[in-house]
């Protein structure tokens, strides 16, 4: 009867001792914000989201976790009153968030799972994280949380605002013309021109959607000797020297390396399927996220780097698109098909949307530019972005070398012309330096 009586009085004092002692603090690294950066790109890829919206997917999530973080920060300031429409945030539990790294991350994906189709996969990574935290220390955990929320919820009201959900119900882009230069869908699957109502969201940091309004690409003709028609039989010839090289050249590997097309139909048999890929502001979303690894960046520069980077990227996709829809160029592999050889092919499979200017190139441009600003020029790096996706690393000795090597690779690709590939970087590095000028992260 003792030895019952001292088992239960020991289990008491012992749940007492337990409920007395202190909780460590919830420890937040670097790689849990990547963590969270990666799975919004796993779902991404699954979706199968187009390039100009998955620039949006990208950055409001990072805009949210940099303003949950960055409220009072001694280096870093709020980006409020600087991005076009994001007023003063209300940030009335700031004091009592203690862990403003673990709110930021609460924050990003709170944002983030209004953003995808499969909220699913967000959600049930974000209840797992919040089981894991809550079990740690339930009280720090409530905290950030109820301050990760606040933020977001704010920024999702500003997102809301930036008419993206009007063009959802505006027309398709109308593919029927006379105009031999007008774009037309293009094979195997020959889908509408996406996202033609795209410069009509609000911009970032851009006063206008035609800023950057490129100058013009040589004037359309099929004359022989004239300069359009010059750049389309380089196109041609190019690519048939490619080819003979065989699949192991330097420029089929670049041009796969770059391709980041996540509109890749594959025909087999009577059945026609995507082949899931990133899209190019993914791929730059990635350097960033090994430039960080690199330099061992702690939390708040990553935070910094990733939503400076997704700025960029988003107003460079604003910037292209404008001009997409406004020229309507029509893309390299029609006319070669129509007036040159119906049997050719073109290197990568050409996307959905008008030529002019190549986007790949212009968003290429404006990462390159502000991450050379955030990490320094002749940045060395290895970029392994591809290689989920069975693709080699390739190696650089700066990210304006790696954006100069994007931009080629869509005339190695044969789907774009060298006017598109030279003035769209040009045209992206103008943004990037909007953004390095006009925007005040650090104080």
């Amino acid at each position: 009867m003792k030895l019952k009586y001292y088992s239960i009085l020991l289990g008491i004092l012992f749940t007492c001792f337990s409920c007395s002692k202190e909780k460590e603090p919830i420890t937040i690294t670097t790689d849990d914000y990547h963590a969270a950066v990666d799975k919004l790109t796993e779902v991404m890829v699954h979706d199968i989201f187009s390039p100009p919206v998955a620039s949006r997917i990208y950055v409001y999530p990072n805009i949210a976790a940099y303003e949950t973080l960055n409220q009072n920060s001694s280096t870093y300031q709020s980006l409020a009153n600087q991005l076009n429409g994001l007023e003063t945030l209300d940030t009335e539990n700031t004091a009592e968030a203690s862990n403003l790294q673990l709110a930021s991350v609460i924050a990003y994906m709170n944002v983030a799972k209004e953003l995808v189709f499969s909220k699913e996969r967000i959600t049930a990574y974000r209840d797992s994280l919040y089981n894991h935290w809550k079990t740690q220390n339930e009280d720090e955990f409530n905290s950030a949380k109820n301050y990760g929320l606040q933020i977001s919820e704010q920024i999702i009201a500003w997102m809301n605002a930036d008419n993206y959900a009007e063009t959802r119900t505006m027309p398709d882009y109308n593919i029927y013309t006379e105009d031999p230069s007008q774009w037309e869908p293009t094979p195997p699957a020959y889908m509408k021109g996406i996202e033609p109502h795209w410069n009509k969201l609000r911009p970032f940091v851009l006063d206008s959607a035609a800023q950057f309004k490129p100058s013009t690409h040589p004037k359309f003709s099929l004359e022989e000797g004239s300069a359009f028609h010059n750049e389309l039989m380089d196109v041609y010839n190019l690519t048939n020297d490619i080819r003979e090289k065989g699949d192991d050249s330097e420029e089929i590997q670049i041009a796969r390396f770059w391709d980041c097309n996540p509109f890749v139909s594959v025909n087999k048999g009577h059945f026609m399927f995507a082949e899931k890929k990133i899209t190019p502001g993914a791929h730059w979303i990635g350097i960033c996220k090994i430039a960080c690894k690199d330099t061992q960046a702690d939390f708040e520069k990553t935070v910094y780097a990733y939503t400076k980077t997704s700025v960029a990227i988003a107003d460079a996709f604003i910037s292209c698109w404008d001009e997409k829809y406004r020229s309507n160029l029509i893309r390299p592999e029609t006319l070669i098909n129509k007036h040159i050889d119906l049997e050719w092919a073109p290197i990568l499979q050409t996307p959905p949307f008008p030529e002019y200017t190549s986007g790949h190139s212009v968003v290429s441009g404006a990462s390159s530019e502000v991450l050379t600003d955030i990490f320094g020029d002749n940045f060395a790096f290895n970029d392994t972005t591809e290689l989920p996706y069975g693709l080699p690393m390739r190696s650089f000795r700066s990210f304006r070398l790696a954006a100069q090597e994007a931009a080629v690779s869509r005339l190695y690709g044969s789907i774009h012309y060298k006017a598109a590939v030279e003035i769209g970087l040009d045209q992206g590095i103008s943004l990037g330096t909007l953004v390095n000028d006009k925007i005040s992260f650090l104080k």
